[in-house]
């Protein structure tokens, strides 16, 4: 997934210039999961999930003339889908402010890569009930750096937090599945 983030400048360049539908077409394949797969995990909700990523193509494809100034669009995206989901949480819950830190994160897999479809289904739930039970916060973090692939200063970028607290996240994220999986499987 990462080599194809490596044709995002190109492609977002082509957009700028010629506004050029297949250009689009190429930016949409690559961002639209993503930004849906980010927001289910914040809004529980596929169909706002898909809204949510509908409306990140949409915003991308008006600012396409200041695209080329960003520097990681990826993660640009993300930060629009994460922004456009608090919204979304802040409207139904009448609360004026809807936080990442308030949110209860679902940790799903992708079961149309082939490596989910090997995974036997018990070791699959198994897994995912260990990380359920993560702390929000660490469940995003691991979601992000493991799904998404995003480097650490990625991940700090799209929740606005310092390398550092990724970091802390990520370590215990690690720590506490490692005990977890210990328990689990017996292993010595």
């Amino acid at each position: 997934m990462k080599n194809q983030f490596n044709q995002l400048p190109e492609i977002v360049s082509r957009l700028a210039l010629s506004g050029c539908e297949q250009a689009y077409r190429e930016l949409f394949n690559l961002l639209y999961l993503p930004s849906k797969k980010f927001s289910f995990c914040i809004l529980k909700s596929n169909e706002e999930a898909e809204e949510v990523a509908e409306d990140v193509m949409i915003t991308l494809w008006k600012q396409r003339d200041s695209l080329p100034q960003i520097n990681n669009i990826h993660v640009y995206a993300l930060v629009i889908a994460k922004n456009l989901s608090l919204n979304i949480l802040r409207k139904n819950s009448k609360n004026k402010t809807a936080s990442i830190d308030d949110v209860d994160i679902n940790f799903f897999f992708d079961s149309s890569s082939p490596e989910q479809i090997i995974i036997d289904n018990e070791l699959k739930q198994r897994l995912e009930r260990a990380i359920q039970s993560l702390p929000p916060k660490c469940q995003l973090v691991f979601k992000l750096a493991k799904e998404n692939n995003l480097s650490y200063k990625e991940i700090a970028e799209v929740l606005s937090i310092s390398v550092k607290t990724v970091d802390a996240h990520l370590v215990a994220a690690t720590q506490k599945l490692a005990l977890i999986f210990k328990a689990e499987f017996q292993i010595k």
